[in-house]
């Protein structure tokens, strides 16, 4: 077989397989390719659909409804269109899809369309909406809520850095100016965003926290701004998170996650103080402080591109940087003590403290998790700790222990091993895997981030190597 031959019968495997639907008309609306993933989405036979006209498969749609159809006629690429409409078999689905002419010679071939199936997602995001417009409604009737709001007094630490953060914070608490929040994954950034809201003027509103890396942005910003019935296929009147938090705080996780151009639109409210939904037209005020947290420094983030420059002036008016644990290990025995009461108990436990030697441990341990790492490990520990016991030992960390103790891969004695090359760097490669995931708190985007690789060569590895997630 020539390589040209094999090419061509490996590119239609992987488009055949691939996990988005894939659709292509030739210039008269024809459908001359559609893969297994688009069939299965549109709930119709990839037999049925080859070779037919795209408005006989789908007589529902015409020139102006048919994003195929449409590029054809115009010439002109559409990029992430959120689309929700019912499939050949009456489902309702929701599609985030890229529509690209096929052009030769400034003459329009075809067009192509690549349809992410994100069905799932929306309908959680219309949960979650209809969930929060729920919660508030039940606040303004004075039932008491479920959720843990946090204060300062929740807040434990007595490292300086540490208690300057929490200074400035509460010197900010009953302003409206925006605040920006850094530090790493795990460190408490949330627990500042509630205690400024919390013990603030606004407390009595409603505080909302969206993550920014949680939606693709097309879903994400319907989920902010609310959408009009109409603005895309399916699209409903409903009120964003913007709207829902009038009056009290929003906080957007993860900020450096958005999209630059939903960043300007966030850029907007900040200047302007109005939203407008997603294809609507009228502007709607709305009184909303914006607190904003990334897991980097936010200079970094602009150097990047990750974050908008007049954005970051925007959000950064009150800068608050919280110090990762490692940083404040004058904090640890004190965080220990903390989270022990806790579980104490929740788990109904008599423990008394955290033996010698293992504390020595801890105080040398990078904690790359932060204090996330560290409630968690305790919490394990009590879990396996009997009744009759009081000391936490290292016996009661259990495969726990070898995973918090800094071990750095001995190179060395892999060198020397004999064993075959292939062999050495695989087990270098996976210490290597292994040591991003524990800095990054198994984080995906992250870890590839700071391994420099796409996270789906991370994915494939994390499976290669079997290690547990």
């Amino acid at each position: 077989m020539r390589s040209h031959e094999f090419e061509k019968i490996l590119l239609q495997k992987v488009l055949q397989h691939i996990d988005v639907g894939i659709h292509v008309i030739d210039s008269n609306g024809k459908t001359v390719f559609y893969n297994e993933t688009m069939a299965k989405l549109e709930g119709i036979e990839r037999e049925k659909a080859m070779n037919r006209q795209l408005l006989e498969i789908f007589p529902s749609l015409n020139e102006n409804t048919s994003t195929l159809l449409s590029v054809i006629k115009t010439g002109e690429s559409i990029i992430n269109r959120t689309q929700t409409y019912l499939n050949y078999k009456g489902q309702k689905i929701t599609t985030v899809n890229t529509t690209i002419p096929i052009n030769r010679d400034n003459t329009i071939l075809g067009a192509l369309e690549i349809a992410k199936n994100v069905t799932n997602i929306q309908k959680l995001s219309e949960q979650l909406v209809d969930l929060q417009i729920e919660l508030i409604g039940d606040n303004k009737k004075d039932i008491p809520s479920i959720s843990n709001h946090y204060v300062f007094d929740h807040i434990i630490g007595r490292n300086e850095e540490f208690l300057k953060a929490i200074d400035i914070a509460r010197k900010a608490k009953d302003s409206s100016s925006s605040v920006l929040i850094f530090g790493e994954t795990g460190s408490g950034k949330e627990l500042f965003a509630q205690s400024i809201h919390y013990d603030g003027l606004r407390k009595s509103k409603p505080f909302i926290g969206q993550n920014c890396a949680a939606f693709p942005e097309s879903l994400l910003e319907s989920i902010l701004f609310g959408t009009v019935r109409g603005s895309f296929t399916g699209a409903v009147d409903r009120p964003g998170l913007f709207e829902q938090a009038n009056g009290g705080t929003i906080l957007l996780d993860e900020v450096n996650s958005m999209g630059m151009s939903l960043q300007a639109k966030l850029l907007r409210v900040l200047q302007e103080g109005y939203i407008r939904r997603v294809g609507g037209l009228k502007d709607i005020p709305i009184d909303v402080r914006i607190i904003a947290t990334t897991n980097e420094e936010p200079l970094e983030s602009v150097s990047k591109g990750t974050i908008r420059k007049d954005l970051y002036y925007r959000l950064n008016v009150v800068s608050i940087r919280v110090p990762p644990l490692r940083e404040r290990r004058d904090d640890i025995k004190l965080l220990c003590e903390h989270f022990i009461k806790h579980y104490n108990r929740k788990l109904n436990k008599d423990v008394w403290m955290i033996s010698k030697d293992l504390m020595q441990e801890f105080m040398k341990h990078s904690w790359q998790g932060n204090v996330r790492e560290l409630e968690n490990l305790i919490e394990g520990a009590m879990n396996y700790i009997s009744n009759d016991e009081h000391v936490l030992k290292k016996e009661h960390f259990y495969g726990f222990v070898p995973s918090i103790m800094d071990k750095e891969p001995n190179y060395d004695e892999l060198i020397h091993s004999h064993k075959p090359l292939p062999d050495i760097i695989l087990n270098v490669e996976k210490s290597l895997i292994q040591d991003a995931l524990d800095q990054a708190a198994y984080n995906i985007s992250e870890s590839a981030r700071l391994l420099g690789i796409k996270r789906q060569t991370l994915q494939h590895k994390i499976k290669k190597y079997r290690i547990p997630l």
